[in-house]
């Protein structure tokens, strides 16, 4: 499957653009400001229901607009299309529709259009609090495991409603019972599915790493629970009078975290820029490789500023993997229009070029 046609209006900065795209290789050049980025986000948008970034809906509405909508007509390759739209108003309401049906839950709609991206944004994962890891672990499994999201949002509510009893002055102990066992279920579920998650996606980073970096440094990824040494049902009847103090979950895998480390070292206080963002891309180059191989098609692969803070070494081993025929459709932003063009030039094949110029596409 692939985006062959995108139309947006009062979408962030963009007031309205109707783009026909390439099946292969799609570029977009504009100067920094200009919304290459709200392009990629709006396709994102497409396939998992909200935005990349950790914003409200109601921001992608453009400033003097009272509702945004996005629509993409995609071709599969039996030739046959879909087409996906959402619209967001003012209010907060969002609706999001398959061919012209609207969706009763946005969570049956995420894996249906495969989608992986890699921006400026993800140098939270290094330098950033745990809740930005463990996003990128959900965002993955989400679209990979049905059972897992609907775990992950069970788990979520029974631990806003364990946490509002605990709150609460008079604690009905049979109740705080079946809220810990019920968390304990679903944290079991989502436990082994991250675990076995991150066992199978360290090689395939260490491999891309190695490819672009030319095996400079070695690296490693550690997931890392209370649930390893024991089940949650465990942690929290031993934190059980604690918790009545705090007033809220102590123990849980609200509280797990990828370790990324670089020759021993953790990655944030030893990593430069150009080896985290080498890190970073890897990470999602080795994401794209196990969804397609679970899907048995490619993902929509989005490449945000990709090229800056790489050195030439890195960049001419990056577009060497791009240029590969593992990759289906692949969206790539730059600032600079000469070193598109040279990609262009370089990987060949069908293509399509654009230029924003203040939220104009040309």
């Amino acid at each position: 499957m692939y985006l062959n046609k995108l139309s947006i209006s009062e979408f962030k900065n963009i007031s309205g653009a109707t783009l026909d795209f390439s099946p292969n290789l799609n570029c977009i050049t504009g100067i920094n400001g200009s919304g290459k980025t709200n392009v990629l986000d709006a396709v994102y948008y497409l396939s998992m229901t909200k935005s990349y970034f950790s914003n409200p809906d109601s921001q992608s509405i453009a400033y003097t607009a009272r509702q945004c909508h996005v629509s993409g007509e995609y071709t599969r390759f039996d030739a046959s299309k879909d087409i996906i739209s959402f619209s967001i108003e003012r209010n907060g309401s969002k609706v999001f529709k398959r061919n012209s049906k609207n969706y009763s839950r946005l969570s049956d709609h995420i894996g249906v259009i495969p989608i992986v991206m890699v921006s400026p944004y993800d140098t939270c994962l290094v330098n950033e609090s745990g809740e930005e890891r463990r996003r990128f672990l959900n965002s993955i499994l989400s679209q990979l495991d049905a059972e897992y999201l609907r775990r992950l949002q069970n788990y979520n509510q029974l631990l806003q409603q364990r946490n509002r009893l605990l709150k609460s002055e008079d604690i009905n102990e049979d109740l705080l019972d079946t809220f810990t066992s019920r968390l304990s279920v679903n944290a079991s579920y989502i436990y082994d599915k991250r675990e076995e998650f991150t066992l199978l996606l360290t090689p395939i980073v260490k491999k891309y790493y190695n490819l672009i970096s030319g095996m400079r440094e070695e690296i490693s990824i550690e997931y890392v629970s209370e649930l390893r040494e024991s089940s949650l049902e465990q942690l929290l009847a031993i934190n059980r009078e604690k918790e009545k103090i705090l007033k809220f979950t102590s123990a849980g895998i609200q509280r797990d975290d990828l370790l990324f480390s670089m020759n021993g070292h953790k990655f944030r206080l030893c990593g430069s820029q150009g080896q985290q963002k080498t890190f970073l891309i890897s990470l999602k180059l080795a994401q794209f490789e196990i969804m397609r191989e679970m899907y048995k098609k490619q993902p929509i692969l989005l490449l945000d500023d990709v090229f800056d803070k790489l050195d030439m070494t890195r960049v001419e081993a990056l577009l060497g993997l791009v240029s590969s025929d593992i990759f289906g459709q692949i969206f790539i932003t730059d600032s600079n229009k000469v070193r598109v063009k040279e990609i262009l030039d370089t990987i060949g094949g069908d293509s399509a070029l654009f230029e924003l110029n203040g939220g104009d596409l040309r």
